[in-house]
């Protein structure tokens, strides 16, 4: 069955996720240690998070 324009859109968006967190891992390393506490906070807060997106992708309706 042939996906969506919805569907092919929104694989494009987790395609930009995960360039977006090969940039974070790139940089990582010249951070300082606080630096990256705060990072690492930041990224905790964050809403939506990534486990909430997949919770809501693998609900069953």
């Amino acid at each position: 069955m042939p996906l969506s324009g919805e569907a092919i859109r929104t694989m494009n968006y987790v395609d930009d996720i995960s360039v977006t967190l090969r940039r974070i891992l790139a940089v990582l390393p010249s951070l300082t240690d606080e630096e990256r506490a705060r990072v690492a906070e930041h990224i905790k807060q964050a809403d939506p998070s990534y486990d909430s997106v997949i919770t809501a992708v693998s609900a069953k309706k």
